[in-house]
Order: C-alpha cells, then structure tokens, then sequence
C-alpha cells in the first residue's frame, strides 16, 4: 500500500524569531496555529512555532538555545540558506506583488519563467527565498 501523505510542513531555522513571527505573520499573513511558551516578556519570543497560510504549513524553529544566541548571524552557518526556497502555489502573483510592496518590501515584479510559471520571488529576515508562483496562461489556452 502507498504512503498517503496529507501534508508537507518544513521546518527552518531562524536566528530572531520575534522578528521571522512578524514577518511571516504581520507581512505575508501567515496564521500562528502553535508555538512553544515564551522566553521572555516578548509573546513572540519562542523557540518554536507553527503557521499556516491557506493549505500551506511551515514551521519556524530558533537556531540556537536562548543561553547560546551569538551578537549577529554566523555567515558560514546562514550562507546555506540560499540554497532553500519556499514555493507557494498562488494563483493572484500579481496581487501578492501589489500587496507587499504596499506593506514596504522591496522586490522585483512578477516575471514568466520559461517554463510557464509566473514567480515573485523574496527573501524572509533569514535569507530563505520565497517564492509565490502560478502557472501563466498561454494564447492556446486563454
């Protein structure tokens, strides 16, 4: 019998998590379904967290123990990000463009990769890509 999966959450690392919450929250709109107790007077200052946007699920989780978090970002550990990307299927790629820009990022518009995909592409405080996306569609089928 073939595994029936429901579901895909990936779990990535962050170095501030208050300042991933916020962004993936306040700015994409990401909805907190769970986290981890509070380390401090901050709600958002934990060491885990669940969020969900429409059908899809990621987790947020601190790179370092609260006692062992280093002044900045260790370079050699952060460079590996690049190689991660977060894809959402989003029919509005536009729309998302519009909204964000709206909210204060700065990006690129939308562009049709050559392989029919409409892609906005962003980074999060982390340097994990993300990448909003559908498929475009062409004269044959329009």
């Amino acid at each position: 019998m073939p595994i029936e999966v429901q579901g895909v959450s990936p779990l990535i690392q962050v170095f501030d998590m208050p300042t991933s919450l916020r962004f993936y929250r306040d700015v994409l709109g990401f909805a907190v379904t769970g986290k981890s107790k509070s380390i401090s007077d901050d709600p958002d200052d934990v060491g885990w967290a669940m969020l969900q946007l429409g059908a899809a699920t990621i987790m947020l989780n601190t790179a370092y123990d609260p006692d062992d978090v280093p002044e900045a970002p260790d370079a050699a550990r952060w460079s590996g990000h690049q190689d991660t990307c977060l894809y959402f299927a989003y029919p509005d790629v536009d729309g998302a463009y519009e909204e964000l820009v709206a909210k204060g990022l700065k990006m690129r518009p939308p562009r049709v990769a050559w392989y029919g995909m409409k892609q906005l592409y962003l980074t999060d405080p982390d340097g994990f890509a993300i990448c909003f996306q559908w498929a475009e569609k062409t004269q044959a089928s329009a």
